[in-house]
Parts: C-alpha cells; sequence; structure tokens
C-alpha cells in the first residue's frame, strides 16, 4: 500500500495516504442540475472499524457512498481505498469493496445458491472458492435452511441476509451498506448487526448509513450528516458530550399543554418531543429548572418529573445538523 500522496487533479491539492484508514476522501462534491447533494466533503474510515453516516433525508448519505465505492464519479475530489486512488485504479479498488445499496436487486425467481451463484460467477469468483464461501456465508447468515427457498418468498429480513451474503460472495475487506436494515423488523435488525459484529471480529472494514439512533449507538465513530457535509464525527459518546447544554426530561400532564407552556419559556433553547417526555435543553440547567417549573404552575401543568439527563443520540444529532442547516 503507498504511503505517499495521490494528486487531487480536480482541485490541485494532495491526499495524504493515511495507513490506519481503510478508505479516505477528500474535498468531495457532486452536483445534480441546481443541487448540490455532496459539498466539500472530508472523511476517512478506520480499518477493521464500524463508521456510521446518520443524516436525514437528502442529507448526502447515498451520493456520498456512491461516489465512495466507484459507482458515481464526483464533480471534485478524490477517494482513497486501501491506497489506492479510486479514479486511476477502480479495478483493483473494486475487489477491496462490497456495496450494499438500498434497494439492492436480488432475483425473486432464483433460490438463495442460486442467487449466490450468479454474484459469485459476476465477480469471477471460481467455482471450489465460491461453494466453500457460501456454505460459511449461509450458516453464518442462518439461511443453511432455506438454500431451495426462491428469493421473492423470504422475509424481508432474510433477504437483507441474503443481500448482504452476495455482497461478501467475493470476500471484501470493506463494506458500504446503505441503510441496509430499513424497513425491518426490530428483530432481524439485531440479527442482522449480530452479523455485522462477526464481519467486525474478522478485521472487516464497515461503513452504514442509517436513519437509527440505536444503530449509531453501535458505532465505533459516527459521522452526522446535514446539507451534503459532514457537520460533526465522533464516537457517540463524544458526540453527545459535544452537545454542550444541559439537558431536562421533563414528564407532566397534560402532555400538550406542558409543550405549549415549554415553548415559551425563555431560559430554554429547544424543546423536543420524546416519548411521552419532553428533553429541554438550555444553556444554564439551573435557572432552566426553575423557570420550567414556574411557568408549568402557572399554566396549571402537573410537573410529574423533572430531571437532569445525559444527552442521547438522538439529542446530538438534532443540535448538531441544526446548527449547520
Amino acid at each position: 500500500m503507498s504511503t505517499g500522496s495521490t494528486p487531487d487533479r480536480s482541485q490541485g491539492r494532495p491526499i495524504p495516504a493515511t495507513p490506519d484508514s481503510a478508505v479516505q476522501a477528500v474535498g468531495l462534491r457532486k452536483r445534480f442540475g441546481e443541487l448540490e447533494a455532496v459539498r466539500d466533503l472530508d472523511l476517512a474510515v478506520g480499518k477493521g472499524e464500524i463508521f456510521g453516516l446518520v443524516g436525514p433525508d437528502g442529507a448526502g448519505k447515498t451520493t456520498t457512498l456512491r461516489m465512495l465505492c466507484g459507482v458515481l464519479a464526483p464533480d471534485a475530489g478524490r477517494v482513497l481505498v486501501m491506497g489506492l486512488d479510486a479514479a486511476t485504479q477502480p479495478e483493483r479498488v473494486r475487489r477491496w469493496i462490497g456495496y450494499m445499496p438500498q434497494r439492492f436487486s436480488l432475483y425473486g425467481d432464483l433460490t438463495v445458491m442460486e442467487n449466490l451463484a450468479f454474484f459469485a460467477d459476476l465477480y469471477g469468483v471460481p467455482r471450489r472458492v465460491w461453494r466453500e464461501r457460501s456454505e460459511r456465508l449461509l450458516a453464518f447468515s442462518r439461511l443453511a435452511p432455506f438454500v431451495d427457498r426462491r428469493a421473492e418468498l423470504l422475509s424481508g429480513g432474510m433477504k437483507q441476509k441474503l443481500a448482504l451474503a452476495c455482497t461478501l460472495i467475493h470476500g471484501p475487506r470493506i463494506l458500504l451498506l446503505d441503510e441496509p436494515t430499513t424497513g425491518v423488523d426490530p428483530v432481524s435488525r439485531r440479527e442482522f448487526w449480530r452479523i455485522l459484529y462477526g464481519l467486525l471480529a474478522e478485521g472487516v472494514t464497515i461503513l452504514v448509513s442509517t436513519p437509527y439512533m440505536d444503530e449509531a449507538e453501535r458505532c465505533n465513530r459516527v459521522g452526522f450528516m446535514a446539507g451534503g457535509r459532514l457537520a460533526a464525527t465522533g464516537t457517540p459518546a463524544q458526540l453527545k458530550v459535544g452537545v454542550g447544554r444541559t439537558m431536562l426530561e421533563l414528564r407532566a400532564e397534560p402532555r400538550r399543554a406542558a409543550m405549549l407552556a415549554a415553548r415559551g419559556v425563555a431560559e430554554l433553547e429547544d424543546v423536543r418531543m420524546f416519548g411521552d417526555r419532553l428533553h429541554l435543553v438550555a444553556s444554564d440547567g439551573e435557572a432552566a429548572e426553575a423557570a420550567t417549573r414556574r411557568t408549568m404552575e402557572e399554566k396549571g401543568v402537573l410537573v410529574l418529573e423533572l430531571r437532569r439527563v445525559e444527552p442521547s443520540m438522538e439529542d446530538a444529532f438534532m443540535s448538531l445538523t441544526g446548527k449547520h442547516a
């Protein structure tokens, strides 16, 4: 692997090839007509980590992943995969990467095994190799009892596991997964992440985009995207600390009246509904707590509980992406 610098021909600046990074990007940009989907994005994913890319619809997550795997050419910026320039060495880069898009195109009229055989042939995997590898993948994903079932007859979770198995059939060491568990039931989501952790233990690097904050918590590091840019990057703990505000949790009745009253408290910077509770954001926790209690009493709202809590990933996401909206 090269440890030098690859010229950035689009912007005239080099990308330092960092030995500890599996995937690097500098200054990525992509525009679709008037829409600038990705703007000057810098990203580094370390070898052997799970990196989560989190953001609302339209934040640029899918476009970013497609540029990183070489499916989409950037308008500007460069990508390195294991030190290889994705623009000048695309074939070598593809051997390292397994890319699973949001809508992975399984063939519904083919069985589980036939789908694996098709993708193995597509990647040029020798028959002996793919047969050995498919047995392991089927056991790994718990699909072995369903090898003769047509893909169209699988459940949503099983389809996603088959899609992952097909993505892994050529033995990639870097996985790019675009919202792989969207629309999948909670049990299947947990099972899918069990498989990802198994791959991580084998040294596979994983970059996964997700709309779920509980999945973001499972990642080694997370990048929050907003408006085509990375708003913040760090471990889940670092990002939550980075909120930099006191978080109060309010449980009160009636809830709608509590929400309206809280929005009128000058000491509160933000008010968010979290299930049957409110999360209140303030720079001065003591003043905000006193003002909130006073306002609730004035509005006839019964305070059942008001306490300070640690910010959640969703709190961090709302705070950090709001600053970069």
